[in-house]
């Protein structure tokens, strides 16, 4: 069964796509967050390959698809809505997965409200460094996201806070980082770094490029459920 709600989280209210089944057994919650430009839609592949055991949430990230179109962005923001939404989607910490932007995203929300993720999963994410400038160009028509996301957020990016390798040694879940190898637009070298920057955080390397999930869906699947179904470290087990 899939469904689609709105969910009032902070000062926006967010699109969500859920997969569920009719099962009456505790499950656990995935959530997915989305790349620039994308939507929930975007996990569909993911997400029905996760329903038979999990519940499962994709949302629409602040200025994209079905959810509030503010003019107002920045991965403080965006990580803000997510600390305020996940609560509204399930009682237990969650098992938050994102790609690209949503890693950021999902980084700073975890960062922020660790005790509402389980595990963490990011998607072809570096360690962000400075790096020159390259002005985005709008692509033409109607597009499904507010262009104002690039043109806020892009500069983060480009000249990141000097806090920001603070920030995720702050990430106490267990975390997977799957990069996408040679051929992927994030510098592979900047994806290591990340890992050795978080307390709890392991590499696997699937050469797809940056898009991972879409390229190599059923290694993407295998490698993504052995680490959520596979034993917690620690005290969190």
């Amino acid at each position: 069964m899939v469904e689609r709600t709105r969910v009032v989280a902070g000062e926006v209210t967010l699109a969500v796509k859920t997969w569920r089944t009719r099962a009456e057994s505790p499950r656990r919650t995935v959530v997915l967050l989305p790349a620039t430009a994308e939507t929930a839609d975007d996990w569909d592949v993911v997400a029905a390959a996760l329903v038979d055991t999990r519940t499962v949430h994709a949302v629409d990230l602040r200025g994209h698809g079905g959810s509030d179109w503010p003019g107002t962005y920045s991965v403080r923001l965006l990580a803000a809505d997510v600390a305020a939404l996940l609560p509204r989607l399930s009682a237990e910490p969650v098992d938050l997965v994102a790609h690209s932007l949503g890693g950021l995203v999902a980084l700073a929300a975890t960062a922020s409200r660790p005790e509402l993720v389980r595990r963490l999963v990011l998607e072809d994410v570096g360690l962000l460094r400075p790096r020159t400038p390259a002005p985005p160009s709008r692509p033409p028509g109607e597009l499904a996201f507010d262009w104002r996301v690039v043109e806020q957020v892009r500069p983060e990016v480009d000249d990141p806070d000097p806090r920001w390798r603070q920030v995720v040694a702050t990430v106490p879940a267990p975390t997977l980082v799957i990069g996408g190898g040679a051929s992927s637009s994030i510098p592979q070298e900047q994806v290591a770094d990340l890992v050795g920057a978080m307390p709890d955080a392991r590499l696997v390397t699937i050469d797809a490029g940056h898009l991972v999930h879409e390229h190599q869906p059923q290694a993407f699947i295998e490698t993504l459920r052995g680490f959520l179904d596979g034993p917690l470290p620690h005290v969190l087990a």
